[in-house]
């Protein structure tokens, strides 16, 4: 459990993630204080979302470092000059070093547009279809060392349709990424995810979870967002 949740997040684009969890805590569902937004890109448009809630951001381009360790170096002092202690990677482009998560040890948590483990990477709803899948879904999973590989903590299912592009099943699946994140993230804060190995114990929040197993039928028409 995060005594008083501090929260940094990571972004390289839009940031809808991000939205939703600034939504998530201004509707007091998530108890969290958002300290920091950070990217790697200075015109994600994630940056504007943040400060129109007063959210501090801060561009740090990557190219600007020769190596991987020494970009998350100085991602981490930021992060620390901002006192956080939990951090979201909320489309971030990025691969993470050991100097992020050594900082940070299990406080990293990362979102995918897949039902991990199937589908790391990149594209991972163009995989999906071109695999044939019939149920394709998202997934928040604490950060390792490895792409997509994290104990998971919550995954939420959509239907894959006849007729899905790419981009109709991303909408779809990013309609469930809106919801679990928050909820992933306000589970770890009340200390209800505990780790055994490399399995995520959710213990409480049953039926919550339940819930989002099972597509409803608005998620099987489609998604808004």
């Amino acid at each position: 459990m995060v005594d008083k949740a501090l929260l940094g997040v990571l972004i390289s684009g839009s940031g809808t993630n991000l939205q939703a969890i600034i939504d998530a805590i201004e509707e007091k569902k998530l108890p969290a204080e958002l300290r920091v937004v950070i990217s790697n890109r200075a015109d994600a448009y994630g940056l504007t979302r943040a400060q129109k809630h007063g959210i501090a951001t801060r561009v740090i381009p990557h190219r600007d470092f020769a190596t991987r360790e020494e970009y998350d170096a100085k991602v981490v002092e930021e992060l620390r000059a901002h006192r956080v202690n939990l951090v979201a990677l909320a489309g971030f482009n990025r691969i993470v070093t050991r100097v992020l998560l050594s900082a940070f040890p299990d406080r990293v948590l990362n979102i995918h547009p897949a039902l991990l483990p199937s589908f790391p990477g990149l594209h991972a709803q163009r995989q999906a279809l071109e695999y044939g899948v019939k149920i394709s879904g998202a997934t928040v999973h604490f950060v390792d060392e490895q792409t997509d590989h994290g104990p998971i903590i919550v995954q939420a299912a959509v239907p894959v349709l006849p007729g899905d592009t790419e981009e109709s099943l991303a909408q779809r699946i990013l309609e469930q990424e809106h919801v679990i994140y928050p909820l992933a993230l306000r589970l770890v804060i009340e200390g209800k995810v505990r780790l055994d190995g490399r399995r995520a114990i959710v213990e409480g929040g049953t039926a919550e979870l339940a819930s989002l197993v099972n597509p409803s039928p608005a998620s099987a028409k489609g998604a808004s967002t």
